[in-house]
């Protein structure tokens, strides 16, 4: 999950009371006035006496964020990449199964020397598990045995697709004994939940 916060937006001569969010590569505000501007068409942003002034293909927005704007200035100037939101290190053990984005791979690989794909490995710090459809989330409790007890399991899943929802991967990671903790925006065509082991049960 990225930022959000409750504020007035300026747009076009217009001002609107909403919601900001600032997600991984998009600024969305939520009101009367409706915005959604993506990173790629943003041309210059300031943050300046309170305001966040973004300038994009469409004009200029303001948005009044009061002493949080200067942080998401500097959160759209350097945005976090999306292996450092799941967690991956340079010194990971990772394991990666029926995830098939070959750009993903090629990052996880640049960033760890440890990477196994397509078989389980003992000792892992953070597995990778692609799904498709609510029966493959069977998988998940015979992975539990491969991660050390401070690790952590990914399930990655389309969106928006009724085969499997984020409601139905939370409850098979419950049903396994797992907790989530997270949930982040893996692709634009999928997500990511994280699940662990309770604090209790390690």
């Amino acid at each position: 999950m990225g930022l959000e916060a409750v504020c007035t937006a300026r747009y076009k001569g217009r001002s609107s009371e909403g919601k900001a969010l600032l997600e991984t590569s998009e600024l969305i505000f939520r009101g009367e006035l409706r915005l959604k501007i993506p990173f790629s068409d943003i041309k210059s942003h300031e943050a300046k006496r309170g305001e966040l002034i973004v300038r994009f293909g469409g004009g200029a927005a303001t948005f009044g964020l009061g002493k949080q704007a200067e942080k998401w200035s500097l959160k759209i100037r350097y945005p976090k990449g999306l292996l450092d939101k799941l967690g991956v290190k340079p010194d990971s053990r990772v394991c990666v199964l029926a995830v098939g984005d070959e750009r993903f791979l090629d990052e996880l690989r640049e960033r760890s020397d440890s990477v196994t794909v397509g078989r389980r490995r003992k000792g892992a710090d953070i597995v990778f598990l692609g799904a498709n459809a609510q029966a493959e989330l069977r998988r998940l409790a015979p992975l539990i045995a491969t991660i050390k007890r401070d690790g952590a399991i990914w399930v990655v899943y389309p969106k928006g697709r009724r085969e499997i929802t984020e409601a139905q991967v939370m409850a098979a990671g419950k049903a396994a004994g797992l907790v989530d903790t997270k949930i982040v925006s893996f692709s634009e065509t999928h997500s990511a939940l994280k699940l662990v082991i309770p604090l209790a049960a390690r």
